[in-house]
Parts: structure tokens; sequence; C-alpha cells
């Protein structure tokens, strides 16, 4: 074999595979298109957000790149929804887009048995349903054990405004051909999806006194748990918040029909949770405006995007919809706006290890998979290239639960119900959220990414020690008492919270809701990192409802120790409904678990699949 592992595909999902697999001491091959399109941002300038945010951590925590990369790129830091419960706050950078992908090419061409070759994929070697490698656009043959596609945006890509088709990727450049016609060959179903992306428009062009300003947090925060700070606090870049208009929405009512997707040009389907602004007009027309965000790109350019302005009307029509914009009146379009279509398989078709169930050996992540955005990518990314190096040693795949971490809800959702239109991972997906925190993605994770090789002794140690300092200051906050003395009342007063009437734990009084572990500093040191006293309080104020979801979680764990045969004869379970046994026989699930979240598969299903399989002695 001239290399172990394949990964085509250098964007995000690219970049963790190769990444993980040569990390773990696999020769490993990168063949992307453009090398100067690795690890591209050709969307929102953007790093995290709502569940996002806590899938870059994860990836972080697992090992990855994504996080440690994304620290170094940043332009302006945000921790969302600090009002609301720890359960849905998530960090977000505004990332350079320049900084991005020339770090991580850099790391790519640093790390020990990587390659990197450019070049196009056009058919892959299979013998006897198991992947050999994959073939160039000029023939040439390069074998492998495993593959995995991490083909984004690029299968069949066709880039539309207005009625205007143009084959080809993100940037006008070349796409893939005719991969996508050789998975049909080869027996995957193949799903037509539809993205897209706003103008860009010159910073100077801009007349910032009709716009609100968004500046970054006071503290600029990480999303490695590295926890290493490239850039001060008052270097951050502001966004601005502006609104649509009557005249704006007027614009796209008169001109609906000349935009790709209203003119009848586009045959995929699009994002529901990120639509255009037309379709925004058209599915919320009780609203009188829209949100967006003028939103920079990089300290090396003028470009500003407007994030919430996606469109596929012609280049004349969104010159008259950004100028009816506030602050925008004469702002220069730099760059317009697109929508564009590609190839994606049925996720349906993978194994929760995203191998495909088709072809031994192949992996797919990212957007080949259905999904929408660089987080969801490279989460994916980073699974599939420790899944092949795991196949290559003859090791059980790493497959995360759904009470462990949002990839692991992400993937269950892919492989168990499949998608209709781009997926998009939201905190409502997670039964668990309370338990997959921002703040927790180490304590969750860490044992895995040591477990498989990503994380090394010296960090493990660093966690380890996290942990029991976590416990020490606990056993601290329970055996230090407060009393009902007339300093300690009028102290307690003066935090606007109710005096003692006897003695307790600080642990106890840190319960109260108007109480920060800060506020403990009154009565003992606490010695410890910002990051274990977060934590402390965390699990103290949510101890109740943390117990709760644990438990809850419990029970879903017991029916996921229950494994299913991949070769079990569903035609033999009698009494099985129909479309119950049509969507195990397709989805073919490897636990009881799995097999409860398939939509047609009813709880009366489940109990007669336990029973055979009791009855089997399977």
């Amino acid at each position: 074999m001239e290399y172990e592992i394949i990964v085509v595909g250098g964007g995000h999902a690219g970049c963790e595979a190769a990444l993980s697999s040569a990390r773990l001491g696999h020769k490993t091959l990168l063949v992307t298109g453009n090398i100067n399109n690795i690890a591209d941002m050709p969307c929102n300038p953007s790093i995290g957000g709502p569940a996002k945010g806590i899938v870059v951590r994860e990836i972080d925590a697992l090992g990855g790149e994504m996080g440690r990369n994304a620290d170094k790129a940043v332009l302006q830091s945000k921790m969302l929804n600090t009002k609301k419960g720890p359960a849905v706050q998530a960090l977000r950078f505004q990332a350079d887009k320049i900084t991005y992908p020339k770090e991580m090419l850099k790391t790519l061409q640093n790390t020990k048995n990587l390659d990197i070759k450019e070049a196009f994929v056009e058919d892959l070697v299979v013998e006897n349903n198991k992947i050999m490698g994959v073939i160039l656009a000029d023939n040439k043959k390069i074998s492998a054990e495993a593959v995995i596609l991490t083909t984004g945006t690029y299968l069949k890509s066709v880039i539309l405004t207005g009625a205007n088709k143009e084959p080809g990727g993100p940037h006008g450049e070349n796409n893939s051909k005719f991969l996508s016609d050789k998975l049909k060959d080869l027996g995957f179903k193949i799903l037509r999806l539809k993205t897209g992306t706003p103008p860009r428009i010159e910073k100077s062009s801009i007349n910032y006194e009709e716009t609100s300003l968004e500046p970054g947090d006071k503290k600029i925060r990480t999303f490695s748990f590295d926890n290493i700070i490239y850039k001060d606090s008052d270097e951050q870049i502001p966004c601005h918040l502006i609104y649509t208009t009557k005249e704006t929405h007027d614009i796209i009512k008169e001109h609906l029909k000349e935009s790709s997707m209203y003119g009848g040009y586009v045959e995929g389907v699009g994002p529901r949770y990120c639509p255009s602004i037309e379709d925004k007009v058209v599915r919320f027309s009780d609203k009188e405006r829209h949100q967006l965000f003028l939103e920079p790109e990089s300290i090396f350019y003028d470009d500003i995007y407007i994030q919430g302005f996606s469109t596929s009307m012609p280049h004349n029509i969104q010159e008259i919809m950004v100028h009816s914009l506030p602050g925008l009146k004469n702002a220069k379009i730099l760059k317009y706006a697109y929508a564009i279509e590609y190839d994606a398989i049925d996720s349906k078709q993978l194994k929760p290890s995203l191998e495909t169930k088709i072809i031994e050996g192949l992996f797919t992540a990212g957007q080949i998979n259905g999904t929408s955005g660089y987080e969801e990518a490279a989460g994916q990314g980073l699974i599939a290239g420790i899944n092949a190096s795991l196949k290559l040693e003859n090791k059980d795949p790493l497959i995360l639960k759904r009470n462990e971490s949002y990839i692991g809800v992400l993937i269950d959702d892919l492989v168990t119900k499949g998608i209709k239109d781009p997926y998009r991972l939201l905190t409502s997906r997670a039964e668990y959220r309370l338990l997959l925190r921002h703040d927790n993605a180490d304590l969750r994770l860490r044992d895995y990414g040591y477990k498989v090789g990503l994380i090394s002794d010296e960090k493990y140690s660093i966690f380890n020690k996290k942990k029991e300092d976590i416990n020490e200051l606990t056993n601290l906050l329970i055996n230090t008492r407060i009393t009902p003395k007339k300093e300690t009342n009028e102290y307690i007063e003066s935090l606007n919270s109710n005096p003692l009437k006897d003695g307790i734990s600080l642990l106890e009084f840190l319960k109260r809701p108007e109480i920060k572990i800060e506020d403990l500093k009154h009565f003992i040191e606490i010695p410890y990192s910002s990051e274990v006293q977060e934590q402390v309080e965390i699990n103290t104020k949510y101890e109740g409802y943390i117990k709760k979801a644990l438990k809850e979680a419990d029970k879903m764990l017991s029916l996921e120790e229950k494994s299913i045969p991949e070769n079990l004869d569903y035609d033999d379970i009698d009494n099985l409904a129909s479309e119950a046994r049509q969507k195990l026989k397709e989805i073919r699930p490897i636990t009881i678990g799995q097999a409860s979240r398939i939509s047609g598969v009813n709880p009366a299903d489940i109990s007669i699949l336990m029973v055979y399989l009791r009855r089997k002695k399977i």
C-alpha cells in the first residue's frame, strides 16, 4: 500500500481527519483540489455559536485542531447567552479568513506521517466491496487501506445567481465532476442540496453612524483547553448591527421570481435554519424587519460580510437590495452573493463510526453527509480519522453517545434519522444539553482522547490535576461552615441575600441563586483556577437538575448496551409493523437505543424486537 489512509478534500472535515490519522501514526495522504483553499471559510467568517461552539470545545478535548487554530485567528470573542443557564452558553469567534487557513496549512505541513497532494479524485478503487484506493482526474491510481471522503460542496457543484448557473466551487474554481456518479454506481443514494452566502461590501463605504456597535467581550476566552491567548482584548475588531427595512422587503417581493430559488432554477434543498433573505421575507411575512450583522473578515483586507443576507438574486438586484439597508446607501459590493448546489450522500447509509455500509474501509465526513457548518464538518472529520485509524489497528470504533457530546448527537441524528435539508446542529437537538456544556467538554471527553492516543501524557496530567482541584475545592466548601454572626449577616445582606438563622456550609450557601463563588472569598481563600471555580459553581447550583439528567441518561444507556447483530434477519421477526421492518432493514441499528430513535419504529416494535433477541439468546 502506498498510503494507509487517504483523505479526499482539504476543508474543515479533511483537516481534522488527516491530522488525527497522521498523529495516530498512520501514513496519510490529503488530496485537495487547491492547496490555497485548505481550511477555507467561504461563508461566515466565524467559528462557534450555539451548540457549534461546544462542538469546537469537544474537538479540542478529543485532541483535534480547530479550537487551537481558532484561538490563533480570533478577531472578536463573545460568550453568547450569558444571561441564560450554562446549558445554552456558547463561545463564538469572528475569525480571520487569512490567518485561520494559513495557520491550519502550517500545522498540516509540519505534521509527521502526512503528505499533501494537489489533485482531484474522480473515482475509487473498490474490490469485493472493499476500498483499495482512489483514481485521480489524470487516471493515476493511489492505493490505501482506508479512504475518507470530505468533499464539501464540490461534488458536481453549481453556482447560481438569478437565472445564471455556472459549474464550479465557492470561488469559481474547478469542481469534482464524476465522483458522485461513481458513488451512485456503487449503490449510494445521492441527494442534491443547496446553500448560499451573502454579499461582501467595502468597509470604507459604510456609514457607521446608522448602525449599532456590537463589541466583543472585555475578556477574550479560548476554545482550546490549552488556554493560550494570542491577542489582547483591546485588539478586538467590532461588529455592527442593522435591520432590513420596508424598502428592502418591497424590493425582494417585486423581484422574487428573479432569484434562483423562486425563479425555479434551484434543484437542491436549502437549509431550513439558515434561509436566504428572500426566503425569510416570504416565510416570515409578519415580521417587519430582520436583523443583520456587519462582520469583518480579516485584518488584511476591508471586506465586510453581511450576516443574515444570503441571496441568489441577480447582481443588479443585489445592488438595490444592499443600498436599501441602513448605513449602506453608498456601499460598494466587492463580492456578490450566490447560492451553490452540490451532491451529497444519504447519511443513513453510514455506520455510527462514519464508515459506509456499502464499501468497507470507506468513510465520509462533512457536507457530503448532508451537514452545514465548519464545526459540524470538523467534528465528523475528527471521528472519521480516529475510526479509520482504529479499523486499521483492528480496534473497536469510537462511538460517542448522545449524553456524552454534541458530536455524538450530530452523528446519531445523521445515521439514524437521515436528512432532507442541510443539517445544522442546535441545542434543541440534544436531550441532555445540561450535561453537554461549554465548560465541561474536557471532563466528558478528554479520557477518550487520551485512550485513542491524541492527548499527550503532559496534557492528560494537567487534566487530571484539574479534576483533583475540583474535588478539593468542593470538599473545602463542604467542610467550611459559616454561622449567623453579626458581621457575617451584614456581609450577606450586602449581597441582597437573606441573613443566616443557622450555621451552614459554604457549599449550601453557594446554592443560593444570588450568590457567586467570588462572594465566598470573603470567608476563605480560594487558590484554584477560574476554570475550577466555574466548574464547582455550576455543579453546586445545578446539582438537582444535573442528577435528574444523569438519571434519564442512565435509562437511555441501558438500551444502548443492548446490541443488535448487523446481519439480523428482520423478516424472521413476527408482528413487526411493516414500516418498522422496512426502516430497521434500511438503517440496521447497532443497539436497541439507536433502533428506538428511528422514525417509524414505535415502542411496540421495540418490545417485539427485544423479546425476539431474548428468545433467540442473541
